[in-house]
């Protein structure tokens, strides 16, 4: 392990509990929604709270090549869940955790080129359903989206196509600029302005050995010339998931303040 990602590692660890500490277990369920595979972590005694509990919602998406699982496995998302919890720095939320590849099962050049705006085009009807199957909140105020890398640029692109709904988005090491013209993504500067007149938080995070982490600096730029507020946290690192799990928590911290 490189000085970087221990330093990185570090940071995660220094802002999670230890898990001794952690009383009151998440869990995580699976589930297909429109066709697509999802990991989601329910708050403790959720099935129990359902009924007359909403909670909010954060949809968070893995990187390319990546799945469902991700998070979960390579993120460590319910340990970091629970332990923040604990420490009570974060509220209770459900996290939604989508294959945000819809054509998993095409050849690797289509998936490949994911970036696509399927799933930008598919994104209400699947939080819809999503809002039907669970006791989440269809409040824009009590709405979180985030991702990694392609997940970053997914995220970014769905809140700014279904503006005002999201009052949090998290970009983690995102790709920023669409590979290809179509509906979604031939009006983004435009949408992407609109969207901030709804005010969300807007939380961008990279390290500085990341191999996007000059087309994030372009972006970063962009938002400035049309004086866009947002929030930046630049690390040590690269593209590597010991930077994503200390994004992760630091989101989460500051969605919750």
């Amino acid at each position: 392990m490189n000085l970087s990602i221990m330093a990185s590692f570090f940071c995660v660890l220094t802002c999670c509990a230890p898990r001794e500490a952690v009383k009151q277990a998440g869990e995580v369920v699976r589930d297909t929604i429109n066709g697509v595979p999802c990991c989601i972590y329910l708050p403790y005694g959720y099935a129990e709270r359902a009924e007359n509990e909403v909670f909010p919602v954060l949809y968070l998406h893995h990187g390319m090549w990546g799945n469902e699982n991700d998070w979960t496995e390579q993120g460590h998302l319910v340990h970091w869940m629970d332990s923040l919890l604990a420490l009570g720095e974060v509220k209770e939320m459900v996290v939604v955790m989508p294959d945000n590849c819809p054509h998993r099962e095409t050849s690797e050049e289509e998936r490949a080129n994911a970036m696509n705006g399927h799933w930008e085009m598919q994104f209400a009807d699947f939080m819809s359903e999503t809002e039907r199957r669970y006791s989440v909140s269809d409040e824009p105020a009590k709405r979180a989206i985030a991702g990694l890398s392609m997940g970053g640029f997914h995220s970014m692109h769905v809140s700014h196509h279904l503006a005002g709904q999201f009052a949090y988005v998290g970009l983690f090491s995102p790709a920023i600029r669409p590979p290809q013209s179509n509906e979604v993504y031939d009006h983004w500067e435009d949408e992407v302005r609109e969207q901030m007149s709804y005010d969300p938080l807007y939380w961008i995070a990279i390290g500085r050995e990341d191999f996007l982490y000059d087309n994030v600096s372009e972006y970063l730029q962009w938002l400035n010339d049309n004086n866009i507020e947002y929030t930046y946290y630049e690390s040590k690192g690269g593209h590597t998931w010991p930077n994503w799990q200390d994004y992760i928590c630091r989101f989460l911290k500051r969605i919750s303040k």
